[in-house]
């Protein structure tokens, strides 16, 4: 199989992009392409390898339209592989693992990666369970984490590509609900590691906006229509108990509100069948 690395950056990682880069490089199985995504800046002063595909847009499209642009750059792959420009690559076998995963389950359509920060440490919100606090339990799961992963490209060619409507946020939720729909399996592999500092999303200054925003998209775009007042009344009530920051919540309001008078893109509701699949993985689409 032919496996394609596509990485996003904004420039302002130059040294964690170095290591991350000399990590995919030192793979006993070594990726066919590699492609590096200047989202809205130069990459002339990085000092890429010569063999790194480097990709500059003229402003930043967001997570979602960076990583298509990568996706048309890698559309003959077999898999693709999604890295933040601030991880690390542990293991150097870790290419040989994905193609043995793939190749030993035709319908297997997405592999996440476990995310753990220098110490070894994953943060809860890195679990890609609701009631697993074990980070090294791994298997089918509903959904997968947006800094390191791998898709199918047959995959991709049956459900599409990122949500460009997005921009950040809850873009990995979207497209792990139309895999499922699908009929694609999502596995978590603890044994793939990718080594992050610990953060939290709040980071980003759009965060609460497009947190609220892509909540409603989700619901609009695939919520059969009795499960969109649930699915978005249970996050409404987590979001005010969980939040301290009156700025934050306001925006999140105001994400919200946006969500719902904004194009999302076209509404593809779930099967019922699929919305049971994810309730006896663990996790219904409600939550």
């Amino acid at each position: 199989m032919t496996l394609g690395v596509a990485i996003l950056t904004m420039g302002t990682r130059p040294k964690e992009l170095a290591a991350l880069l000399s990590s995919v490089r030192a793979q006993t199985a070594p990726a066919t392409r590699t492609v590096v995504v200047g989202n809205g800046c130069s990459l002339a002063d990085l000092g890429l390898p010569s063999w790194v595909e480097a990709v500059e847009l003229a402003e930043n499209l967001g997570v979602t339209g960076g990583r298509n642009v990568a996706l048309e750059h890698l559309r003959d792959m077999d898999l693709v592989l999604d890295l933040d420009d601030d991880g690390l690559l542990v293991a150097d076998t870790d290419f040989e693992r994905i193609v043995q995963l793939y190749e030993a389950d035709l319908k297997l359509g997405i592999v996440g990666f476990r995310i753990a920060d220098e110490t070894g440490f994953t943060q809860r919100r890195h679990v890609p369970r609701l009631r697993s606090g074990d980070p090294m339990r791994g298997g089918r799961v509903t959904t997968f984490l947006g800094g390191a992963h791998v898709l199918s490209g047959k995959m991709l060619e049956q459900v599409g590509h990122w949500p460009d409507a997005f921009f950040f946020s809850h873009e990995e939720t979207d497209m792990a609900w139309r895999a499922l729909d699908a009929g694609w399996k999502i596995v978590y592999e603890p044994g793939l590691l990718l080594q992050h500092p610990r953060t939290s999303p709040a980071r980003h200054a759009v965060f609460y906006r497009t947190n609220a925003r892509n909540r409603v998209y989700l619901a609009r775009r695939h919520l059969p229509a009795v499960l969109v007042p649930l699915y978005l009344g249970v996050w409404t009530v987590l979001t005010v108990a969980r939040t301290r920051d009156a700025a934050g919540l306001r925006a999140w309001f105001g994400g919200f509100a946006e969500g719902w008078r904004t194009p999302c893109g076209t509404r593809r509701p779930l099967r019922w069948s699929t919305v049971w699949t994810m309730t006896r993985l663990g996790r219904p689409p409600v939550m």
